[in-house]
């Protein structure tokens, strides 16, 4: 017979294997763990690269959605220098009274913080910022020039009527010419406006200029608007670009830079002395000569605009549209009474 020992251990073991079976049926098996898979996670496209329309350069694509921004920039000796200017995509320089000039300045590819001195409109301006759409800065003016511009599609943003903190006089230049906006939060506040349709056509990146394949090389261009008016612009071959002069004197820019552009669009007009009593206006809807500076070379033909809204087109004496070369460009429009002389 097996000792009272041996029978305490083995019911012992037998009721510890029981109460293991009963507690393994109480619980219930959890569900197979499953192994994640790791998921794919869409990368978004690059932007694609887009030719800026007021340049005809390579640009991200979405840097180019933003609305353009003229403004009618001072171009009085105690406006000098501007802010802005070095950055702009296209410049238009006009005849204003008392044989001045003052520029209708146009951003978009590169748009700085601020830009001035600005001043008031006159009645060639609708004309000229219409077929950019945007948005358009001025000081003020006579109230048929500002009624001109205001029955324009383009956006006015204007001096006189500000009191949202858009524009402030500055403590560089002395009052009228020390107006100053600022240009990055005018275009932020009017999102909802489209990027501008291209104005000249461009010779692509392998591609040169038509004032290259067409017309001779030459160092310089001398303009002369008036008496009190005459800019020049110098071929710089080691920079790409032609260098702006005004009455013999560098143009510079805020920095101390020489202003420069990659075109220089000359086209000769005419001026209506009589509609506005002392008051110039360029006739910007019309046809004449034109002399396009790219390379270091100018090739001569006509320009024409049809209307308000249309862009001005370039046509060369061999009757082939004019190709710009990429990058940003001054229109000189200079009245029929002054001059034009290519320097060889």
């Amino acid at each position: 017979m097996p000792s009272a020992r041996r029978l305490v251990a083995a019911t012992l073991a037998a009721g510890l294997l029981l109460a293991t079976a009963a507690c393994a049926a109480e619980e219930p098996a959890g569900p197979a763990v499953k192994t994640p898979r790791p998921t794919e996670t869409a990368l978004p496209a690059p932007p694609q690269p887009v030719l800026a329309p007021l340049r005809g350069t390579i640009a991200p694509e979405g840097a180019m959605k933003r609305p353009a921004l003229a403004a009618k920039i001072d171009n009085h000796e105690g406006a000098r220098p501007q802010l802005g200017l070095e950055r702009t995509d296209i410049v238009f320089e006009e005849l204003v009274e008392g044989g001045l000039t003052r520029y209708v300045a146009i951003w978009h590819s590169d748009l700085p913080d601020e830009v001035g001195p600005v001043r008031s409109v006159r009645p060639m301006d609708p004309d000229i910022v219409t077929p950019f759409g945007g948005i358009i800065a001025y000081s003020g003016g006579q109230e048929v020039f500002v009624d001109m511009m205001m029955n324009t599609p383009v956006v006015n943003a204007v001096f006189d009527f500000d009191d949202t903190g858009l524009f402030y006089r500055d403590d560089v230049h002395e009052s009228p010419h020390d107006v100053i906006v600022r240009a990055t939060e005018l275009v932020g506040r009017h999102t909802e406006l489209p990027a501008p349709p291209a104005q000249f056509e461009y010779a692509e990146a392998s591609a040169v200029p038509t004032s290259v394949t067409e017309g001779p090389g030459h160092s310089a261009l001398q303009l002369r608007f008036s008496d009190s008016r005459w800019p020049s612009w110098v071929w710089d071959a080691a920079g790409g670009g032609w260098l702006r002069s005004q009455e013999g004197e560098p143009d510079l820019d805020a920095a101390g830079a020489q202003l420069r552009a990659s075109n220089v669009v000359t086209l000769l007009v005419e001026i209506d002395e009589d509609t506005f009593p002392d008051i110039p206006r360029t006739l910007m809807i019309g046809a004449g000569e034109a002399w396009v500076s790219s390379g270091g070379s100018t090739v001569h033909g006509i320009w024409r605009k049809d209307s308000p809204a249309g862009s001005i087109r370039l046509v060369s004496d061999l009757g082939t549209p004019i190709l710009l070369a990429p990058g940003n460009t001054w229109v000189e429009l200079v009245p029929s009474s002054g001059s034009v002389e290519i320097i060889p």
